[in-house]
């Protein structure tokens, strides 16, 4: 029996948030928005192994506490070697795609950050994290970070490509996880009475997300009946399923939908054995698809801030099983072309034994708030921290985008 409910959890889409019904629904689902700025978010899940994405190949602690899994410096001639960007940090050999956007100055890494919160549980710390709220569990940050809906908002101004809303777009906004663009169709007759159903709902809010739901569609369908050729030589088949939805992140872009807030995740970070093999494979398809997406969005790299983030780093000592346990502090980049790249960020806290957490891990000296706020304030205009993440007091400002950005 078909059902309205069944539908919407049958498809390709699902809506949320609980708001009031949105401005745009009179108006016809199809027409363009015009260039925005727009604030990509990736969570990396698992736990990425910080210390051997971002190398402090300069300090000579760092292979005494990873004597097999370490990295090796640019100048040691070991094989495949960190890539030096400032004399005391490197890329991961993995990342090489990324070099390039350093020295643009697109890419600003920022080291030692992560949530005061000390859990090492992933799904603890994973919520927490896109709650935006450490130790509470809440609706997302980027949710409440959307700006006021305008009368020209669009039903895709915030989405998520994956097969579930996350956490992270939760909230009273509307939001729409995409599970692929490709599957947004459905019959004719078949869609007609389904919306007509929903239509003629007397609960509000389930009529509203159906018309979301439907209006959704019918751009995703017209914009799925047309072939997308990436720009820029980009080469997202390299990049597994991260590269598959920055793929589909940058149609939308370019196709001027309305997007504002974009959403996209990669597993496979919880390297506890074999690390280095594993890691290689990981980040290959990390770095292919950031450098695939910045070159498929040309000039419009302008409008875009993408940010890159884990629930926890891993411990400094590597184990005895060629890999890393479950840590604190980690390292986030800041991609764009309103960013000013080509700069580490943060406090170094070192890796001596006293300078560790719990004489363990990497101390966390920057709230990855502290990151997420100035580029939710530059980017999508939201300047009410207290309501984006509440219980946080920024400090002063790391300086991450160029003024006027």
């Amino acid at each position: 029996m078909l059902t309205r409910r069944v539908f919407l959890r049958g498809s390709a889409l699902v809506m949320a948030g609980a708001g009031p019904v949105p401005f745009w629904l009179g108006r016809a689902a199809a027409s363009t928005q015009g260039r925005r700025k727009v604030l990509v978010a990736i969570f990396q899940r698992g736990a990425a192994d910080g210390l051997n994405v971002v190398v402090p190949f300069a300090e000579k602690r760092y292979y005494e506490l990873r004597p097999t899994i370490g990295i090796p410096a640019p100048s040691s001639g070991q094989g495949q070697t960190a890539i030096d960007l400032d004399g005391r940090f490197g890329l991961h050999p993995a990342l090489q795609p990324l070099k390039a956007l350093w020295d643009r100055q697109m890419l600003a890494i920022v080291e030692a950050t992560g949530s005061p919160d000390p859990s090492r549980s992933h799904f603890d710390a994973q919520d927490y994290m896109e709650s935006g709220t450490p130790g509470i569990k809440r609706d997302g940050w980027l949710n409440r970070a959307l700006p006021t809906a305008r009368p020209d908002s669009s039903p895709l101004r915030a989405v998520a490509l994956s097969a579930t809303l996350p956490r992270t777009l939760q909230g009273d906004n509307g939001a729409i996880a995409i599970n692929d663009v490709q599957q947004f169709r459905a019959g004719q007759d078949t869609a007609s009475l389904v919306e007509s159903m929903y239509d003629a709902s007397p609960d509000r809010q389930l009529a509203a997300a159906g018309k979301d739901a439907f209006a959704a569609m019918r751009m995703l369908d017209s914009l799925s009946r047309s072939q997308y050729n990436p720009s820029g030589g980009a080469q997202y088949r390299q990049a597994g399923e991260l590269g598959r939805s920055l793929q589909q992140i940058a149609r939308l872009i370019k196709a001027d939908a309305g997007v504002e807030a974009a959403f996209a995740e990669i597993g496979g970070w919880d390297h506890h054995q074999s690390e280095p093999g594993q890691m290689f494979n990981v980040l290959r398809q990390f770095g292919t698809a950031l450098g695939a997406f910045c070159a498929d969005m040309g000039d419009r790299m302008e409008d875009i801030v993408l940010v890159t983030m884990s629930e926890f780093g891993r411990t400094a000592r590597e184990n005895g099983n060629n890999g890393t346990d479950h840590g604190h502090g980690d390292v986030m980049f800041v991609l764009g072309g309103g960013v000013q790249g080509g700069r580490i960020y943060g406090q170094w806290p070192g890796l001596e034994e006293e300078q560790l957490y719990e004489n363990r891990d990497l101390a966390v000296t920057t709230d990855f708030r502290a990151v997420l706020s100035e580029l939710v304030s530059g980017q999508l205009g939201t300047t009410d921290m207290a309501e984006v993440f509440p219980g946080y007091r920024a400090g002063k400002p790391l300086g991450l985008l160029k003024r006027g950005t």
